[in-house]
């Protein structure tokens, strides 16, 4: 087909990228009808009987040849319904993971669009792109040279969007362990142009010559495990050395560049400083990661406080400098697991508010479900509430703390039927939760009686060392609960 006329304009036709014929089952075809492909989306789904929508399949052979009809407004809505439909069953299959029967729609979904007299097909080609990508990295049959043959298409039939094509290009080769063939994909794409196009992709742009950075990045990092796992004398006459260092050039200038933008570049900002701690440019480093960490025009990010603070610590930072950087941590994410770290850096310290933010900073994470069988959370804090306990000093910090936890903590971390499943599972865990349980609830709470029990039972000294300890500071539990 030539053309069809859609009113005075005499429109080109369309030419779509189909999947391969192996992808969906073999049916009865119609006269006309490329041979492999479905004669019908009826024929395709085996009609209502294997269609698992409410509705039934339309038929699209039944509305062709539609240019002898493109001047009824009534068929063109109906066509448009029948797409509708189309893609409804298109997305059923996909959410089923039944990749065959997605891709028997999504080429009679396809086969409409070639006969279509619209213009505005940069939308359906989106959807083809994004269907198709889909059912190629699922379907049981697929394979990479197919993959490579519909996206190739895919980059022919939408300018407007091939670096996000090339990019998704890259990340399947990626994914297939085909790294050279990435590397070579977003080389190609960096040179692209296509007049205004070029301008209007510059984020896209960007980003495929930061992943090509990361790809530079990654060669230089073999590279360099190589020499130093050899030594320089057996590479001098391969220039090993000398190939590492061009990596490090081509990769540091793109993400140098990626990550000067405002954004989430965990990635990026990593192998960065990786390549300024090899070669010794700590100070550079250092701004990259405080810029990451504290810039307010990035979006808050608790891995920019992470990368900041592991950095610090390796090179030997000062505690104030570690303590600066998980402090807006904790304000982030309270259940860090670099809270415990935290927890411990402030109890050692001399200073009184530190050591009342360690008790902060110890229950805010206990407040949390994935640490309540946590022994070194329970530890860090039992250790603390039992240094003020003996001292007498400071039980207004823990009547503070326990003060909005009273009504919920008790069913959450000490009920009964909680200190049976702990004393079988963990000792250790049921020994720190029982003395915390006697001195915020008191000798007769249910977990410190089960626990103390079943401890001195055993004959286990610690138990009724523990048992012990409650009793005789009974007067803590009075003052922390306000009796």
């Amino acid at each position: 087909m030539d053309g069809v006329r859609a009113g005075s304009a005499l429109q080109p036709a369309l030419h779509l990228p189909f999947l391969p014929r192996h992808f969906y089952r073999a049916c009865k075809c119609v006269a006309g009808a490329p041979h492999g492909r479905p004669a019908s989306l009826t024929e395709a789904s085996g009609g209502s009987r294997r269609g698992r929508c409410a509705v039934p399949a339309p038929c699209f052979q039944s509305l062709s040849p539609l240019q002898k009809i493109a001047s009824s407004n009534e068929h063109r809505l109906n066509f448009w319904k029948s797409k509708e439909l189309c893609l409804n069953y298109i997305q059923d299959a996909l959410l089923q993971k039944q990749w065959k029967r997605a891709a028997e729609f999504l080429t009679s979904y396809i086969e409409s669009l070639e006969k279509d007299f619209s213009t505005q097909y940069m939308g359906p080609s989106e959807m083809i792109w994004r269907i198709g990508t889909e059912i190629l990295c699922n379907h049981s049959r697929s394979n990479i040279r197919e993959f490579n043959s519909f996206i190739e298409q895919m980059k022919t039939l939408g300018v407007k969007r091939y670096l996000k094509v090339c990019l998704e290009h890259a990340f399947h080769l990626l994914c297939n362990g085909l790294v050279d063939e990435a590397y070579q994909n977003l080389s190609l794409a960096e040179s692209w142009r296509f007049g205004e196009q070029t301008v209007v992709q510059d984020k896209e742009m960007k980003l495929i010559q930061a992943y090509r950075g990361l790809l530079d990045y990654y060669s230089w990092s073999n590279q360099k495990n190589i020499l130093l796992k050899y030594g320089k004398e057996g590479f001098e006459d391969l220039s090993v050395e000398q190939e590492m260092h061009g990596c490090f050039r081509k990769a540091a200038v793109n993400l140098k560049e990626i990550i000067k933008i405002p954004g989430v570049w965990d990635l990026f900002v990593k192998s960065y400083v990786d390549l300024l701690e090899f070669y010794g440019d700590h100070q550079e480093a250092r701004e990259v990661l405080t810029d990451y960490a504290y810039n307010s025009k990035f979006p808050a990010n608790p891995n920019a406080h992470v990368y900041l603070y592991q950095f610090l610590k390796r090179h030997g930072a000062p505690k104030k400098s570690l303590i600066s950087a998980l402090k807006i941590l904790h304000d982030i994410v309270p259940s860090h697991e670099l809270m415990i770290d935290f927890n411990t850096m402030l109890q050692k310290s001399k200073k009184r508010k530190r050591r009342r933010l360690g008790l902060e900073v110890i229950f805010a994470v206990l407040d949390y479900a994935g640490w309540k069988k946590n022994v070194k959370a329970w530890s860090c804090l039992a250790r603390q509430v039992k240094q003020i306990v003996i001292s007498e000093k400071h039980l207004d910090w823990i009547k503070q703390e326990w003060n909005s936890r009273k009504d919920w903590w008790p069913a959450f971390h000490f009920s009964r039927y909680l200190a049976k499943r702990d004393w079988q599972e963990n000792e250790s865990l049921s020994y720190e939760k029982a003395l915390l349980a006697g001195v915020l609830l008191g000798k007769d709470c249910k977990y410190f009686k089960y626990v103390s029990h079943q401890g001195c039972k055993a004959q286990v000294k610690k138990f009724r060392t523990l048992k012990k300890f409650v009793n005789k500071h009974s007067t803590a539990y009075l003052s922390i609960s306000g009796l």
